[in-house]
């Protein structure tokens, strides 16, 4: 299989500038274009703006389209129902919001835009806090790799591991702390889901995913600084969109406390907060379930697209745009 991403020294990595290849999926495959910057987006980036609106939208593999082709990402659906709005998609696949907030700064700070869109799925909170990162390569063998990452010292966000390493680790070469392998309890994870009982066990357990975001923890307080001087670095409204995981949308699992986090970083910077999950979870039992794919938790194209409904009206009231 084709490889598609590179190294880059500050960000980690990023997709191979131009490159267009036929990803093997579940969903039969999808397609992925990359354009002259790195980032899976249908549009280059230029500097002043070809459309009456423009938004720069960052986030992970949830924005930038794991499992779907290009046209079918929210960001893009966002084009298609506000023909008015041109989106400049930054997602980047496996990257936390510190690694975003980097690109941002390296890739798009002097971009005309009229709004920032920070799409953060909820998993983030791990993300931001580890400074490796587990990845299964084209050969299906795991690796880790360093990544950039911020610490709190003396109020202020410092950087570290910049220039990023480009050593493959092994796991018994770091330490667990140091590392996000994308799940509290893999090995049970595993077991439930072998016999079909994952979703069960997780439902009748009241099985939190994410209880980093229970209280104002050590974690929460690094993600809610990188945002804080992310939004403070903005000259244009910055919209915040959390991006709930299946367990928030199927009604495995209570969203309320990751929603008062980020209710309270809402009224701590006078961000605009858009929270997808109550219209997300209007949806019935079966639309929901077909918001992800049977084994690849990432949004179909379904999900994209209920995504990008519950963004629309919140987007056309802040820039003004009538249907």
């Amino acid at each position: 299989m084709r490889e598609i991403f590179e190294y880059h020294s500050k960000i980690g990595y990023r997709f191979i500038p131009e490159v267009k290849a036929r990803i093997i999926h579940e969903s039969g495959g999808y397609l992925v274009q990359v354009n002259k910057s790195g980032f899976r987006c249908n549009h280059d980036f230029f500097k002043q703006k070809k459309s009456p609106y423009r938004a720069l939208l960052f986030g992970d593999s949830y924005t930038a389209g794991n499992g779907v082709s290009n046209l079918n990402r929210y960001g893009d659906v966002l084009e298609k129902q506000i023909p008015q709005l041109e989106v400049f998609n930054f997602g980047l696949p496996g990257t936390g919001t510190d690694q975003q907030y980097i690109a941002y700064k390296e890739y798009a700070k002097d971009i005309d835009h009229d709004i920032l869109i920070l799409g953060v799925l909820v998993e983030n909170i791990r993300r931001v806090n580890a400074h490796y990162r587990r990845f299964v390569n084209f050969e299906n063998k795991v690796q880790y790799r360093a990544k950039p990452y911020f610490e709190i010292v003396n109020e202020q966000l410092v950087l570290k591991n910049q220039p990023v390493s480009k050593k493959v680790l092994n796991a018994n070469e770091l330490s667990g702390k140091s590392v996000d392998k994308g799940g509290r309890f893999p090995l049970l994870g595993k077991i439930a889901k072998k016999w079909n009982l994952k979703h069960t066990i997780q439902k009748y357990l009241h099985y939190q995913p994410f209880p980093e975001y229970n209280s104002c923890t050590d974690k929460w307080k690094l993600l809610s600084a990188i945002l804080k001087e992310w939004i403070s670095d903005s000259p244009k409204p910055v919209l915040v969109v959390p991006i709930p995981v299946y367990h928030y949308i199927e009604g495995i699992s209570n969203a309320c406390h990751y929603q008062n986090r980020f209710e309270e970083l809402r009224q701590e910077t006078g961000c605009i907060l858009h929270d997808p999950l109550p219209t997300l979870r209007k949806y019935s039992d079966k639309e929901k379930r077909e918001f992800r794919f049977k084994h690849d938790t990432h949004l179909t194209s379904k999900g994209h697209k209920a995504l990008a409904e519950s963004i629309v009206p919140k987007l056309r009231d802040l820039l003004l745009i009538k249907e």
